[in-house]
This record gives structure tokens, C-alpha cells and sequence, in this order.
């Protein structure tokens, strides 16, 4: 484990390779605990480089076994070899090729980067720098190469043998051995290396594409698994589809494969032709999988596809430009998603994402650029800023140039850098070349970071039927910047009539300075400004409204967006109110109105049931405490959010009994937008149902439970009795276990549901079922079920007073990071808003993060994560 302190690495100080690698040519004989890897690289100086300086190559826990140059080997005294790094001083100054052979042992890599066996299947996961755990190589990603893959392995253990490319040769050898050999045309990185060896199922279909390419598309999932891999080969057949009409985009092989593993650090990886996922990503059935796997999938699918022109045919220059094919390929995925869905609903779904992750993460220790200026550990930086965020500066550029200009700058980066490793600027320029506007001041978005705060003012003169809105942005300090110049900021807006109906056309205002401001005339009335519009930038509005304001827009906004947002900025100050009352020794705080409104939409559901469940939903106690965001207290959060669900549960009592029985009647199970959207409010209602009376309420979830003939259901049963009494609760948690214990990815579900139970005996529940017979340390999906769970969302039980919560999840991650690294990391990352608590808990959380920061044996990953957060 590597426990050193790691150098800051510096955008500024970028330079080029000193050495290309134009053709690699790799032999992997595979065996469980001694894997040999022959790599031969065809090499030359790099012009742009430094002349006459020594070749270096990257390793990691590598073993070298020989290295030769043009067919002679070298002797040791020719070399410096270590673990890590592998330093040739003479090397020709013409081309020459290199060969090295390393030996790696996939069985023993818990680390899961690199080459590894996940239950009896050989798999790699390359990216960001893993790829140096298999052979010492220049691993950049600004250093491409064509690839010629060899993979040999028992025929018994691997019949299946998987790489990049098209498959161009097979045989057999003797032992029981076989082989088979990839080509791939298209010059990648090394981190988009893949290969696939095991024993696997396949669900096969093809894709042709419009220029009459046939393409065989393969699923390959664990043996016996096959029927629920339909779903996923459904959404990659969809997303080419889609990808071809909406951005041009065709595919570029015979060949794509999909495999899904069960211990996988990430959600997919989009390894050129051969994309590799985690399997909760890929099997689904309406038996086994709910409604959000199912959009989990279909979104994955599609970014990992996305990623073949986004990421793989044009990549990034150097890891500091991760947004140019994440946040670009995040924004691909969420118009996919939309367009197959309902589009407002997605919206929503993106900007709650984006709050509860990104925003937090703006807001704290771990705050950083779209794009870096330096970083310690890549790892560290697959965040909800450079995906996220990165996402939502993608949608604003659409705004800001228009849908026309948009999709030629696509057109002309696909054209100007196909085969390249870009940069920001690269992206950026090519929609200032379109559209003739100078979108300079917008690359502060990716050097900067923080979340800007817009503050609004109104006036109205009603002598003169003016209307005046001000605008003033600012973004407040983070950790190394200080100083924020202003944003780009389109704001759509509109203004809406107090009776309803809109006052004035929608349009967009650019606020790119500190201050701006807009007038209108002729308004017989006060309007009410209808502000951001479809979340047209990833900013906090500030703005003090009218009593009344916020549920007349609920009702009335044309935007469907800022409908949803008026309701939950109404929920949101009352249960600020609310929390600082019980703070002082007084009652959760109602009102009447806001059930009202929570009603009508209920009642009027039936148009569009799937933004009903969004829109009648209150703040979670994550999300107010984001919104107060100092000296937060979570149990009193806790008490303020549980009395207003159980108020408006008992305020709509009629109404949602009645349109839950209607939605329960419903049989048959699809997967579409629509059907799901009933499901969730059906799961919605039921949940107000159990808060407004436990006893009837909870015999409803149980009824539902035993009665569910698919996953959503079950789980929205078993999640409504969370808040019943135990008696009802237990027993339906003790039967799915039972029922599913031979399901690894169902029974994730369960201890994710166990994980958010609060209480004063949740930290004992949590401690208990790290003990269970199902819970293991080594599969990265048990681990964020149940320990993620808990630390991101039970506050309550998590930030105990006593700190319980806080030491628990530490004595996990450090013996996490001894095995897994950056799984650990990722975990350590739920301290990020300690400082934001009361005095107790703050020095609570403090004392379990100093505890982890003076371990001996931490990994760099983790060690950064601490650093950065104690900071």
C-alpha cells in the first residue's frame, strides 16, 4: 500500500510525452495467482518531447521479469526496475520496440484496478491509472496507440476470451488451453484496455447502423442470469439509435460487447468496444429490480455507449480535462433519458442529484473546479463536480448559443478532433467558431469553483405599471480560492399573473457581470417573477417572496420545473421555521395551505402521476440540512420533517387513500416512464399514509408487500414500513431476507433498507449486520448498501450525539483501505459537511476523522480525502 505522502500534480505544469508508443502488442497468459504478460511497444521519441532524456515508464506492485530492445535483451545494469516505476536511460534515437514481461496475480488484486478475478472471472478496470498494474507503460491518456491484443487462458476455467476491438484469430493449444487473438484500428490510451476471460452467459442481437454497418451486439452476464440482461441489450439498442439521429453519431466496429461482474468499484467502464459493469447496472427483471434499476440501467448503458465518440475516439488530453468526456457524456445520457422519459421529470430528477451531491461538495472541504488545477489522486476527483456540474455547463452552452449552434459545434469537435486527446478549450472553441460569440468569460466555470448565489430584488410601481427585477451574483470563498470572478449565468424567466396566466413572454437574461437588472411596463398588476426556468444554471436563487407567492406558482407556473421548486421552497422555509422552533423547546410547525396544494396535485395526478410523486414529496432531512447549512442540528431536522409528513399525511388522508387504491388496482408490470411513474406515487402516498396513522397505514404496506407481484412495489412496501412499528416492520424484512438469499444484488437492497432505519439503537443495527453472514468487506455494492447507506442517508443515526455513528464508519473505512483504497476513499467522503454541524457533533466527527488521519498504513486515496477534509 502506498502510504507516502503522493506529489501535487499541476495542470500548469503539463508538458508533453517524451516518448509515443504508436503500437501495442500484448500477450496475457492468464492463470489465477500467476499471470505472465508479454507487452511489445513499438516506440520513438517525441518530437515535442525533451530530447535525450531516459525513458520512464509507470508500474504498479509489478514484477519485472525481462525487457528487451529490438530483439536483445537487456541486462539489469541496463535498467532501474522497481514495483512503481521501470527507468531505461539509453534507448535508440530512432523508432524501436520494447518488450517487457511482468508477472501479476489477478487472485490476490482486492484492489480491483489493474487485472483481477471477480468470482472465477478474469476482468480489468484500467482507468484513471490501473493499467500500470498490469505492465510498466507511459500511462497518460495523451499517449495513444493501435492495440493488438493475444489472450490465452484453461479452456475449462476462461471458454470465453474478450478484448477491445473485432476478434481476427482463435485456436487451440495443447493442455486444454486455448486462445484468441483482438484487433483494434482505432489509436485509444491505455486506460480504455479491456479484457474479459471467464465462463459467461450471452444475450446476442445486432444493431445497423445508417450507412448499413451490421453490428452483433453481446450481453455477457453470469451463468444462468441471461433472462434479466434483455432490459439492458433493450436501452444499448435504443441509445444507438438515438446517438445517430439526434448527434450523427455511428458506431465504428463489428462488435460490442457488454460484461457485467459482480465486484466492481465503479458503476461501468466504457473500454473501447468492450464496456465492463457492475451487474446492478445490467440484470433486471421485474421480479429482481425496481423502477430506479431499471432507469439506472438504461442511463448507464447509454453514457457508457455515449462515451465511443465522447471519450474513446476523442479523449482527454490529461486527467485535469476528466469533464470534456465525463460531464459531456453525462449530459448525452440525461437528453436520452428524457427524450424516453418525460422530460421535465428528468430535470428534476438531474437537479436533485446535483443539489444533494454537487452542491455539498461546493460547499465544503472537498469543493474543487469542473476542471482541477491540481489533484494528489485522480481517484479522488470522479466527483459530482466534473460529472454533474460538468453536465449542467453543457446545458447552459446549449442555452447560450441556441439548439442550432449547439449541434454544429458537436459536429465540427466530432470533425476537428476525431482521434485526438483534447482539452476544455479545444471543446469550447468550436462553439465560439459557430455561433461568433466570444465564450471566453464562460470558461470560468471550469476553473472555478463554488456555487454562485443569485440574489434578486423586485420593485413594483403601481401608478406607472413598472416592474422591475435586479440581479446580483456572487459565489462565496472556497478552499484556494478565494477571490470568484462573476459567471456566465443565462436565467430563464417568466412572470405569472396573481390569478394565473403569464404577464409577459418567456426569455432569457445573461447575467455575466456582478450586477444586472430588467424592467417591464405596462403591468396592470404585481407579477410574480418566475426565476430560473428548467434550472438554466447551476446556482442558488436568492429571493425574498410574498406570502402566497410560492403556492401560487405551484399551481400556476407553466413551467413544470418551477412548479415543483415553488413547492419545495414553501416546505423548505417552513421546516427552517420548524427546526429553529424545536431548537428552542417547541412543537414541528404545519400548514394548512401547503397541504392543500400537496392535495390538489394528488387529486389532479392522473395527468402526469410521475411529476405528482416528485412534486408532492418533501425536503429530506439531507436536504434541509444543505439549506441551513450551519450549526445544523439533524434530530432536530429529523422531528421537524417527521411532524410534516404526518400532518399533511392526516390533511390528505381522503384523497390519497382513495388514489392509492385506484393506482394499487393496477396490474401487470412495464418498465416505461409512465408505469413507473404510478408506481412512485402510489409508493408516495402510501408513505403519507403510514405517517398519518402507523397502525392502518402500516397494515396497507404490509398488505402491499405480501401482495407485490414486482420489486418497486415490494420495496416501496418495505420502505413505508421503515416508519411503521417494529411489529409490523421486522417480520417483512426477516421474510425478504429469507425470500432472496440467494440474490447478491436484491439482498444489497435489504441492507440498504436495513442501513436507513433510525433510532437510538441504529448504530447497533449497523455494527450488528457488518457481522451477518451476507456482509462482506470485499464487494464494493455490499459496502455501499449498507455502510454508504447509512453514512449518506441516516443522518440521525449516522451524526448520533455521542458520535457513535462517526467511530463506527471510521474503524470501516480503515479496514477498507487496506483491501480496497479507493472504495474507502469514496466512503471517507460522507465527513465532508462536519464543519456545517452543531458544536457536539462537530468535535465528535473531528475526533473520528484525526483517528483515521493519524493511521500508519493509509493509502494515498484515502490520505488526500483526509487531508483535503481536515484542511
Amino acid at each position: 500500500m502506498r502510504s507516502e505522502n503522493p506529489p501535487v500534480i499541476r495542470l500548469a505544469d503539463y508538458r508533453a510525452p517524451d516518448f509515443l508508443i504508436e503500437h501495442v502488442a500484448l500477450d496475457l497468459r492468464l492463470a489465477p495467482a500467476a499471470t505472465t504478460v508479454a507487452a511489445t511497444l513499438t516506440m520513438r521519441r517525441n518530437p515535442a518531447g525533451r530530447a535525450g532524456v531516459p525513458l520512464e515508464l509507470d508500474g504498479d506492485e509489478l514484477m519485472l521479469v525481462s525487457a528487451a530492445i529490438d530483439g536483445s535483451l537487456l541486462t539489469p545494469a541496463a535498467y532501474v526496475a522497481t514495483p512503481d516505476r521501470l527507468v531505461i536511460p539509453a534507448v535508440p534515437d530512432g523508432p524501436f520496440t520494447l518488450r517487457l514481461e511482468t508477472h501479476v496475480n489477478p487472485a490476490a488484486n482486492t484492489k480491483l484496478m489493474g487485472l483481477y478475478r471477480s468470482n472465477g472471472v478474469y476482468c480489468t478496470q484500467c482507468e484513471a491509472d490501473g493499467f500500470r498494474r498490469i505492465t510498466y507503460f507511459l500511462d497518460r491518456p495523451d499517449v495513444m496507440a493501435t492495440w493488438r491484443v493475444r489472450i490465452e487462458a484453461d479452456k475449462a476455467e476462461a471458454p470465453l476470451l474478450l478484448s477491445n476491438g473485432n476478434p481476427v484469430e482463435a485456436g487451440e493449444l495443447p493442455g486444454g488451453r486455448h486462445f484468441a487473438v483482438w484487433d483494434d484500428p482505432h489509436k485509444k490510451p491505455c486506460y480504455l484496455f479491456a479484457l474479459v476471460a471467464g465462463d459467461l452467459d450471452a444475450v446476442t442481437d445486432h444493431h445497423v447502423t445508417p450507412s448499413g454497418r451490421r453490428v452483433t451486439l453481446n450481453v455477457y452476464v453470469e451463468r444462468g442470469k441471461a433472462g434479466r440482461a434483455a432490459y439492458a441489450m433493450d436501452a444499448l439498442k435504443r441509445a444507438m439509435a438515438w446517438d445517430e439521429t439526434v448527434f450523427g453519431r455511428e458506431y465504428d466496429l463489428d462488435l460490442f460487447n457488454i460484461v457485467a461482474v459482480s465486484d466492481f468499484n465503479m458503476g461501468a467502464m466504457e473500454n473501447k468496444g468492450l464496456n465492463i459493469f457492475n451487474d446492478r447496472y445490467i440484470l433486471a427483471s421485474p421480479e429482481t429490480a425496481t423502477d430506479q434499476d431499471y432507469h439506472n440501467i438504461e442511463a448507464i448503458v447509454a453514457h457508457e455507449y455515449f462515451h465511443n465518440w465522447t471519450g474513446n475516439r476523442i479523449t482527454c488530453r490529461d486527467w485535469f480535462q476528466l469533464c470534456l468526456k465525463e460531464g459531456l457524456t453525462v449530459f448525452r445520457d440525461q437528453e436520452f433519458s428524457s427524450d424516453q422519459r418525460s422530460r421535465a421529470v428528468e430535470r428534476i430528477a438531474n437537479v436533485q442529484t446535483l443539489r444533494a451531491s454537487q452542491f455539498v461538495e461546493d460547499a465544503g472541504p472537498l469543493a474543487h473546479p469542473v476542471r482541477p488545477q491540481t489533484y494528489k489522486e485522480i481517484n479522488n476527483f470522479y466527483t459530482a463536480t466534473v460529472y454533474n456540474k460538468g453536465s449542467e455547463l453543457i446545458q447552459m452552452l446549449r442555452i447560450l448559443v441556441g439548439p442550432e449552434a449547439f449541434r454544429k459545434g458537436m459536429d465540427l469537435y466530432f470533425a476537428r478532433h476525431d482521434g485526438e486527446a483534447a482539452i476544455v478549450e479545444q471543446f469550447i472553441q468550436c462553439f465560439a467558431d459557430v455561433s461568433g460569440r466570444d465564450l471566453a468569460p464562460f470558461m470560468r466555470w471550469y476553473d472555478q469553483a463554488g456555487t454562485p448565489v443569485v440574489r434578486v430584488t423586485e420593485a413594483y410601481d403601481a401608478e406607472s405599471g413598472t416592474y422591475r427585477l435586479d440581479f446580483r451574483q456572487e459565489t462565496p470563498p472556497t478552499p484556494g480560492q478565494l477571490e470568484k470572478g462573476p459567471q456566465v449565468i443565462p436565467i430563464r424567466l417568466g412572470l405569472i399573473a396573481p390569478s394565473g396566466g403569464e404577464c409577459a413572454a418567456e426569455e432569457t437574461l445573461i447575467l455575466d457581470g456582478a450586477a444586472a437588472s430588467r424592467v417591464w411596463t405596462g403591468m396592470a398588476e404585481r407579477p410574480i417573477p418566475s426565476l430560473l426556468r428548467g434550472f438554466s444554471a447551476p446556482v442558488k436563487l436568492d429571493i425574498a417572496r410574498r406570502d402566497g407567492d410560492l403556492l401560487t406558482l405551484a399551481r400556476h407556473d407553466t413551467d413544470p420545473f418551477n412548479r415543483w421548486q415553488a413547492l419545495q421552497d414553501a416546505a423548505t422555509d417552513l421546516l427552517r421555521r420548524s427546526t429553529a422552533a424545536i431548537r428552542q423547546g417547541g412543537e414541528p410547525l404545519t400548514d394548512a395551505r401547503l397541504a392543500e396544494a400537496i392535495g390538489h396535485l394528488v387529486a389532479t395526478s392522473a395527468a402526469d402521476p410521475a411529476f405528482a410523486a416528485l412534486a408532492t414529496g418533501l425536503p429530506s432531512e439531507s436536504d434541509m440540512a444543505r439549506e441551513i447549512g450551519a450549526d445544523v442540528d439533524p434530530d432536530a431536522i429529523g422531528r421537524a420533517v417527521d411532524g410534516l409528513r404526518q400532518a399533511v399525511g392526516r390533511a390528505i388522508a381522503g384523497i390519497a387513500r382513495e388514489t392509492y387504491a385506484r393506482l394499487d388496482a393496477e396490474r401487470g408490470f412495464s418498465p416505461d416512464g409512465a408505469s413507473a411513474g404510478r408506481r412512485a406515487l402510489k409508493a408516495q402516498l402510501l408513505r403519507y399514509l403510514v405517517a398519518a396513522d402507523p397502525a392502518t397505514g402500516g397494515e396497507a404496506a404490509r398488505r402491499q408487500y405480501a401482495q407485490a407481484d414486482n420489486m418497486t412495489d415490494r420495496m416501496a412496501a418495505l420502505a413505508a414500513l421503515l416508519i411503521a412499528e417494529p411489529d409490523l416492520r421486522d417480520p417483512a424484512l426477516e421474510d425478504f431476507a429469507t425470500r432472496f438469499a440467494e440474490e447478491p444484488l436484491i439482498l444489497d437492497m435489504w441492507f440498504g433498507l436495513q442501513a436507513r432505519i433510525g433510532g437510538a439503537d441504529a448504530v447497533a443495527r449497523i455494527r450488528a449486520l457488518t457481522r451477518h453472514p451476507h456482509f462482506t468487506i470485499a464487494n464494493p455494492n455490499r459496502v455501499r448498501a449498507l455502510v454508504g447507506t447509512f453514512a449518506n442517508a441516516n443522518p440521525r443515526g449516522f451524526h448520533a450525539p455521542d458520535g457513535a455513528g462517526y467511530r463506527l464508519v471510521a474503524e470501516i473505512i480503515a479496514a477498507l483501505d487496506q483491501r480496497n483504497p479507493q472504495v474507502a476513499a469514496r466512503l471517507a467522503t460522507a465527513f465532508r459537511t462536519w464543519r456545517s454541524l452543531e458544536p457536539g457533533r462537530r468535535a465528535q466527527a473531528e475526533a473520528a476523522l484525526r483517528s483515521l488521519a493519524e493511521g500508519t498504513a493509509r493509502s494515498r486515496d484515502l490520505g488526500d480525502i483526509l487531508e483535503r477534509t481536515l484542511s
